[in-house]
């Protein structure tokens, strides 16, 4: 039995390049992790010798480890795994058919072997060689370069010999000691004793090669990463370790083996972070300047930048707390104290598993460790740690410190019994972090103290716990009101204020005045009631909250209770004094004088506290008076102090919201207040009215009902209208913004054609680094123009061709359209500048009809011919080419023709006399003859073509001769006597030089093109996503961004993607399974990408053959996949995508020439050739990116031999530096017969078998999976990335090569004034790549686009308020690592678990931007129920945000209008959005009063008031909200800025033929839905929506049982309200009038209840109607089987809701 040799077979395939490697056995590929993990058993597996003795004999050997390692198979896997390495030895014995086996000599001929194996491979050459260079010192490319290939199949002998090794020191033990074994011995102790091996690089590593020196690494011989080294190595200053303390591998002692010892750290965990720490310090030393001595120092100044940066948090929570610092000054501790520092904080970070999440609690845990440290630095002899000494004697930071601090984590989580507990009822990651904000938390004391209240465990029962630590997140919409009261006490004020005066006819006197006055009781009341909320909701938190804070609810409970009571008296005598008409208005003044002392004193303290340039003097001041009003106007938190901004940016966004407020009150007061005035009047002094029924409160009240049936619709649209404002103004103010950043400049090919010559400068400004313009050429620097502009275009033509390149390699574009596109290295000694062809096309043969038609002088024609000037570059190109051309192919006697013929034409160019001396009708005739001779000049040389090619110069030597040259001057050339004889004798011309030179064989390929090609340029390129691409990034070359540093020193950075168990590449069966009608996914993809098909078909080689071709071969299948998945929403366009910021780095290093070599000498080209296999720009790209996938379950997924980790392993090999992170579990049996389980945090890469190497295993406490996935799933892996900045990327996103080029551009943001503070997350364009996919996915990309583009533009800049949306923006990663990480991860409340790391960012003084010169490709959901799905996704998450504590922070500590920016932007699009469909809800019900009781018609017959003003523009206003037209507003105005007015009309033209109103109506109900059964109860979770092609019709009961909730069941409860008013109401016009009134109610019930049926492919097909509805009512009377509960429509299609609402 062979375990696993097909899914081995499928994961080890496939080359690295598409190709296949030979497939081990399967026995090797199977090999359980929890073996491998510490021994080398799964490469004496994998030994490449078959059927022989020696492989049984290693196979045997194999077992024998197997079961020493776990003799009871407890570990996943060892069963099956050892019982399948026994049935191969089994099978490999019945071979002797039965005859003994000697073992005696087992050794010996292993012995033998050993030595035959390394001299087959000349392995001691080899060592000799390495260790000479490494003598010497001299790594020079040409030396490595040449023998860099041989180390790589060189490391696969020395992994052979490595396993060798071992079986022979286990076996040396049974051998003579005099014989064998002796040699054995001492072969060991040599291999021991040498450092100098190529063995260095089989040790595994992440990028540099620590463990042992890599000669195939150049990482290891940068200067500022030997410095690295250098500065944590061990001295004799530091505590002497045990001489019994061993270190791994060949490397010296370092402060890092000290902390290993202390404190128990990992062996992993050291490694991990030892690498972490050398590449942060290189870094920072390389941006100060590489070191250029033969020891490389490191700059103090490096130090003590990683060292402010990675200590920031910790310094500011010392502060805060008032407690002094590990240290006493900075500048009292040296270089090596603050390396220990940085390195413990390492340490303690990278091992804390889920305690990442709690930062404040690893400042606790730093602080007293920092301390023993300190402690023990200053004794002669390294010592344990005490709080990391277990009963047992062993030391274990893991077990000591976080091990009881996560199982209190995982005993509060498992209390959101899987998040449908309240949150009330269990503590979450910010409770506990919280514990860490007092100075209480050092009563937890050190080591920590098991019986506190922090680590108290809660009881099974309702027993004793610990409760929540300030913030208890009830279900209530009521936090909307507290968390915004400004907003809504603000709204209220102003409606009040604005009904007083419009029931006052508008006259502004002191009656109004005094009237108008009223809102001060309404402020009061207002307030009371929040600091009530305040009380009620902070229930729950009593027990536990510090008691400052509730000191202060109390007192801001009595206060304004008691002044609402006061104002609310004195107010009602100012009442009475003004019906009294008292002369004496005591109570006035009294009134007034207290509302403008608390006006003054609150605008006293918002100056201070809010406006930027009085916020220092409030932060210095300490005076107790004072600190008492700042802390009852804001409370005080860690997080949230000091949101204040620029000045500038301060006036920006007031003076936007004043413009808002001012049309906003506007069209309140005018449209929607005063039209209602006199109707409520009316209805209030009409006679008596006949009710229809019994009425207990309009009778006698004034038509109390009618009144409120006449106002709700219009308060209604008055609260939710601010958004619409906002929406238009925002539209508005982006579009001006992105002009003025220059977008939509280059929106089209012909724009790209016209301007191209302009690109290179500006990409050399931008996008070149400093290094590379200071390259010499080989043409003398000159100051003219024209040499500039050589210049510019020859460091542009490498990284141009480059992106032509990945085009076609993307099959975006034909090899003919690469050709024409590429552009000439213009390195030569031609002194033009050669532009790409698609610009030149057709250009000479519209040059010659002009010289046909010349009838004037030369200088007429030039100047016509300029018109057009790329027409005068061919022109001249043309000329100039052909004049080298034939200096090049002819000598003797033909080069002096050449001369001869060029010296005449230059004179008479000079003279002006060409048309003379030319004639001009035989241009075509000279043309054709070169054409042929170049045409022949670009096939590979043979004696026959050089026949005919010595022919076409000859007949083209007479064409130009005898017809094209002036009489005279072909007289004078007949007669020369040189040529002549020559020419009699049959030498002119008789032979030629055949291009050998690679500059002109390009220029006669070239120029052959040129001559040729006659199709316009203007479709080229023809499709349309590259010509999207080539004009943004063309477009992007002309906006502002900052200059390029040299690659050595730009910002470092990490891409990190989660992935859990999602498509990672289609199979062959999923591309050609065929759905009921017939069409497969291929099948469509072909459809809709029918020129990139083709392009694929031209690139493999394959003609329009079918599929049945691409099964003849696997490496065409292979391709195909990859095809296929690179245009779907998988992992592997991903990591494609992402995998260009290496290959951009590697050009750009490249081309900058950093070389290890002492003398450098620049070359004078800018090939780019064989740039990727540079081992300096390798190493350069490995040293700043590093790409990290967080893939779960890839343990898991490879242990049940699933497709998706073949697939991941297959992504391995072909990108050598992807790494991928996953959780191994490791079960073992207990005595007592349970299963245990140890979770392990691992980080693989391909070995060079193609198999997956384990770099780091770093035990966990347990589970890390406590709370949201993907969160967790970051946390766990976010210790593998390395850098300065880590881009967030998901795994349906993708990149592009000269979107990557753009990174180091980028990455100077965070180095930028934008503002106060440096920013933290760049915000970054993202491209929705599916919109080409259907109608559907057309609007929402069309959605998404104007949301990340026009309004994050806005977010970010005036209002300051841009957050993090998910993808693919830019953290400072160490700002928020020490921060709590890049996400939260609480249960259900987190569930948008991105927009968090926004909130965290803005309350810890970061700074948000958003740039627009970069974009990253993004997928979108596709079909209507993916779209529901993410809709009600998005929608819950942020229904939870409602309830959590960041919001509440943010909308109470943010200044008032930051706070609307806020709230309008994040939650508040939400409330309105629901207020929308409300709106209906509340107009309908009021028409079915007025209806019901008969009043409608009464009114109307008393007075014509329905149908009035304020109803048309409160429904109209909702309308348009409705069907997405002020959504559409920024999309349109977008439309606008990037592509035009025609094309933005005609898009939106064409969306409303599509149905787009209808799609958005439907959306506004799957939003409203799922936000508000959220906040009441719960039910938020992440929804797996597939991102798959819909190629599938959705049965109708599908759809019924996702949409009967949340549209189906309300549009019938409108439907049936609309009937209801028109059955029993009344209206002036009859029916047809109210449902014109009511058009939009009408519109949404169609919209709810058809839209499934419309938006499904063949929804329209009679057929698939009619199975539906059959299947629909099979499901609906279905009542079960024998022994199955019957389950209906009902209780199946409740059943998760009525769950919902009961939790």
């Amino acid at each position: 039995m062979i375990i696993g040799r097909g899914w081995w077979e499928q994961c080890c395939g496939a080359s690295k390049k598409g190709g296949h490697q030979r497939t081990p056995s399967g026995i090797a590929g199977s090999v359980p992790d929890s073996l491998q993990r510490t021994t080398n058993i799964n490469a004496i597996c994998r030994l490449p010798m078959r059927f022989n003795r020696r492989t049984l004999m290693l196979q045997e050997y194999a077992y024998t480890m197997a079961q020493n390692l776990d003799p009871n198979s407890d570990g996943r896997g060892v069963l099956q795994f050892k019982t399948g390495l026994m049935s191969v030895i089994k099978q490999k014995l019945a071979k002797k058919d039965g005859g003994r086996i000697d073992r005696n000599r087992d050794i010996e001929r292993l012995w033998e072997f050993y030595h035959q194996y390394k001299r087959r491979h000349r392995v001691d050459d080899i060592q000799r060689e390495e260790q000479k260079w490494r003598e010497t010192g001299n790594f020079s490319s040409s030396n490595i370069g040449d023998l860099q290939l041989r180390f790589s199949e060189m490391k696969k002998v020395f992994a052979t010999l490595r396993a060798l090794v071992e079986v022979m020191e286990a076996l040396s033990k049974d051998a003579a000691p005099d014989g064998v074994g002796r040699l054995i011995m001492e072969e060991l102790r040599r291999i021991k004793k040498s450092d100098a091996t190529i063995s260095g690089d089989l040790i595994p590593y992440n990028i540099v090669p620590l463990e042992a020196p890599s000669l195939t690494n150049a990482i290891g011989y940068f200067p500022e990463v030997r410095g690295a080294i250098s500065a944590i190595r061990y001295n004799e200053q530091f505590p002497r370790l045990p001489a019994d303390f061993e270190i791994s591998g060949q490397r010296n002692l370092d402060m890092f083996d000290l902390l290993e010892y202390v404190f128990g750290f990992q062996k992993d965990n050291i490694r991990n972070q030892r690498e972490h720490l050398i590449l942060a310090l290189a870094n920072a030393q390389s941006r100060l300047g590489i070191p250029v001595e033969a020891d490389p120092k490191l700059d103090e100044r490096a130090v003590r930048d990683v060292f402010l940066k990675v200590l920031d948090n910790y310094i500011k929570w010392c502060r805060y707390l008032r407690i002094r610092l590990v240290w006493n000054s900075l500048e009292a501790i040296n270089k090596d104290r603050k390396l220990f520092l940085v390195s413990l904080y390492f340490c303690i970070w990278g091992e804390a598993a889920n305690v990442r999440f709690l930062p404040e609690c690893i400042c606790y845990i730093f602080h007293h460790m920092a301390r023993e440290l300190d402690a023990i630095l200053d004794h002669g002899e390294a010592t344990h740690a005490a709080s990391c000494i277990s009963e047992n004697g062993s030391v274990s930071f893991l077990e000591q410190i976080i091990c009881p601090i996560y199982e209190t984590l995982a005993e509060e989580a498992s209390r959101n019994n899987n998040g449908k507990a309240a949150h009330s009822e269990w503590r979450n990651y910010d409770d506990f972090n919280e514990y860490f904000w007092s100075p209480s938390c050092f009563e937890l004391s050190w080591p920590m103290k098991k019986d506190s209240s922090f680590l108290l465990k809660p009881k099974p029962k309702k027993g004793k716990r610990t409760g929540k630590s300030s913030f208890v997140e009830h279900r209530t919409f009521l936090h909307l009101y507290r968390s915004f009261h400004r907003l809504w006490i603000f709204l209220i004020v102003m409606f009040q204020a604005l009904a007083i005066v419009a029931f006052n006819d508008g006259k502004l006197n002191l009656n109004t005045f005094k009237r108008v006055l009223s809102v001060g009781p309404t402020f009061a009341v207002m307030n009371f009631l929040e600091s009530c909320l305040d009380v009620l909701l902070t229930f729950g938190a009593y027990t536990t909250a510090r008691g400052m804070a509730i000191s202060r609810l109390v007192i801001r409970f009595f206060w304004w209770g008691l002044s609402s009571g006061f104002v609310l008296y004195v107010y009602l005598k100012l009442l009475e004094e003004m019906n009294t008409n008292a002369s004496n208005s005591l109570y006035f003044r009294i009134y007034v004088l207290v509302l403008g002392v608390y006006a003054g004193f609150r605008m006293f303290l918002a100056l201070l506290l809010k406006f930027p340039s009085c916020h220092r003097i409030s932060e210095m001041s300490d005076h107790p008076f004072f600190q008492f009003f700042k802390w009852i106007y804001e409370e005080r938190y860690f997080v949230g102090r000091g949101l204040v901004e620029k000045t500038s940016d301060y006036i920006s966004y007031v003076f936007y919201w004043l413009v808002i407020f001012a049309c906003k009150f506007t069209f309140a007061y005018f449209l929607q207040i005063e039209p209602l005035v006199e109707p409520t009047r009316i209805i209030i002094n009409l006679p008596r009215l006949q009710y229809s029924w019994h009425d207990l409160i309009s009778k006698n009240n004034n038509n109390a009902l009618t009144i409120a049936s006449l106002w709700a619709p219009v308060v209604a649209i008055y609260l939710m209208d601010i958004h619409i404002w906002y929406t238009l103004l925002s539209a508005i103010y982006g579009a001006v913004m992105g002009a003025r950043a220059r977008l939509g400049e280059i929106r089209s090919v012909e724009m790209v054609h016209k301007r191209f010559e302009s690109f290179p400068e500006a990409f050399v400004k931008n996008l070149v680094s400093p290094q590379i313009k200071r390259v010499p050429f080989e043409a003398q620097a000159s100051e003219t123009s024209h040499d500039n502009n050589k210049a510019y275009a020859a460091m542009f033509s490498p990284f141009w061709n480059e992106i032509i390149r990945s085009l076609r390699e993307e099959d975006f574009i034909s090899n003919r359209e690469m050709d024409l596109l590429s552009m000439p290295s213009n390195t030569g000694s031609l002194k033009l500048v050669q532009w790409p062809l698609f610009l030149l096309s057709s250009k000479i043969l519209l040059a010659i009809d002009l010289a046909l038609d010349c009838k004037d002088t030369q200088a007429d024609l030039w100047s016509r011919i300029c018109k057009d000037e790329y027409m005068a570059y061919a022109v001249q190109e043309c000329y100039s080419s052909i004049e080298k051309i034939l200096h090049s192919l002819v000598d003797g006697e033909g080069r002096l023709w050449v001369e001869r013929i060029f010296r005449e034409i230059n004179s008479s160019i000079s003279e002006g006399s060409l048309v003379i001396t030319l004639s001009l009708k035989k241009l075509p005739v000279v043309l054709s003859r070169f054409t042929a001779l170049t045409g022949l000049l670009t096939r590979d040389p043979t004696p026959e073509l050089a026949k005919g090619a010595a022919k076409a110069v000859y007949d083209f030597y007479d064409v130009v001769t005898h017809e094209l040259l002036s009489s005279d001057l072909r007289e004078q050339l007949d007669t020369w006597h040189i040529l002549l004889r020559a020419r009699n004798e049959g030498r002119l011309f008789s032979r030629i030089e055949w291009p050998k030179d690679p500059d002109i064989k390009e220029q006669v390929k070239r120029l052959h093109l040129l001559l040729t090609v006659k199709d316009s340029a203007a479709n080229i390129p023809k499709n349309l996503e590259a010509r999207r691409r080539l004009e943004f990034f063309t477009n992007s070359l002309f906006m502002d961004m900052p200059p390029a540093k040299p690659v050595c020193e730009m910002m470092p950075f990490c891409v990190f993607t989660p992935y859990y168990s999602e498509t990672v590449l289609y199979s062959n069966s999923e591309l050609r399974v065929e759905n009921e009608d017939g069409i497969s996914t291929l099948f469509y993809l072909q459809k809709i990408f029918p020129d990139e098909w083709e392009n694929f078909l031209e690139r493999i080689g394959h003609g329009d053959g079918g599929d049945a071709e691409f099964q003849e071969t696997s490496t065409s299948a292979l391709e195909l996949r990859f095809w296929a998945s690179y245009r779907g929403q998988t992992l592997a366009r991903t990591v494609r995508g992402m995998m260009y910021y290496r290959r951009a780095l590697m050009l750009q290093s490249y081309l900058e020439r950093r070389s290890l070599e002492e003398d450098v000498s620049y070359h004078t080209s800018f090939t780019t050739q064989g740039f990727e296999l540079s081992r300096e720009a390798r190493a350069q790209a490995d040293i700043k990116f590093t790409y990290v996938v967080s893939c779960q379950i890839y343990g898991q997924q490879k242990q049940r031999k699933a497709p998706e980790a073949a697939d991941i392993a297959l992504l391995l090999q072909r990108n050598e530096a992807l790494r991928v992170a996953f959780i191994h579990v490791e079960e073992s049996g207990a005595a007592d017969g349970k299963v245990t389980k140890e979770f392990y945090s691992k980080l693989v890469k391909a070995d060079e078998h193609g198999k997956d190497q384990e770099i780091f295993s770093i035990k966990l406490p347990g589970d890390p999976k406590l709370g949201e996935g993907k969160p967790e799933n970051q946390n766990h892996a976010i210790i593998f990335t390395r850098g300065e900045a880590v881009q967030t990327i998901d795994m349906n996103q993708d990149n592009y090569l000269e979107e990557a080029m753009k990174m180091r551009n980028l990455l100077e943001e965070f180095r930028g004034n934008h503002g106060l503070r440096p920013p933290t997350i760049l915000g970054v364009r993202e491209h929705v790549f599916t919109g080409s996919v259907s109608s559907l996915a057309w609007f929402m990309s069309n959605q998404e686009t104007s949301f990340v583009t026009l309004g994050q533009r806005v977010l970010a800049k005036p209002l300051k308020v841009r957050m993090h949306y998910g993808h693919p923006d830019v953290f400072d990663r160490i700002f928020h690592v020490t921060r709590g990480g890049i996400s939260k991860a609480s249960r259900v409340i987190n569930i948008s678990e991105d927009i968090y790391a926004g909130f965290n960012s803005t309350l810890r003084q970061g700074n948000i931007t958003h740039h627009e010169y970069i974009q990253v490709g993004k997928g979108r959901d596709v079909g209507l129920n993916q779209i529901a799905l993410f809709e009600g996704k998005v929608a819950g998450g942020n229904g939870e945000q409602v309830l959590s504590r960041d919001v509440y922070r943010l909308g109470q500590l943010f200044d008032f209008f930051r706070m609307l920016s806020f709230f309008f932007t994040t939650v508040g699009y939400y409330v309105c959005t629901m207020m929308t469909v409300l709106t209906i809800y509340v107009f309908l019900y009021g028409r079915a009063y007025l209806a019901f009781s008969g009043l409608d018609k009464g009114i109307s017959r008393e007075a014509k008031l329905l149908g009035n003003t304020a109803f048309d523009a409160a429904l109209n206003a909702q309308f348009l909200v409705q069907i997405g037209v002020f959504t559409a507003v920024p999309m349109i105005m977008g439309f606008i800025l990037e592509l035009g007015l025609l094309q933005a009309v005609f898009s939106f033209i064409t969306m409303q033929l599509q149905l787009c109103s209808v799609f958005f109506t439907f959306s506004l109900g799957t939003r409203t839905h799922y936000f508000g059964r959220t906040i009441l109860h719960g039910g938020a979770k992440y929804r797996a929506t597939g991102r798959g092609f819909v190629v599938r019709h959705i049965k109708f009961a599908e759809n019924y049982r996702l949409y009967s909730r949340s549209h189906f069941v309300k549009a019938l409860e409108v439907a049936l309200l609309l009937i209801v008013c028109i059955a029993y109401g009344y209206s002036e016009g009859g029916a047809v009038s109210f449902i014109l009134l009511t058009i939009s109610s009408w519109f949404l019930v169609i919209s709810w209840l058809f839209a499934p049926y419309i938006f499904n492919p063949s929804g329209f097909e009679w057929q698939k109607t009619v199975e539906d509805f059959d299947d629909w009512t099979n499901w609906l009377m279905y009542k079960g089987g024998v022994g199955v509960k019957g389950i209906t429509a009902g209780s199946l299609g409740g059943m998760k809701n009525r769950c919902i609402f009961r939790h």
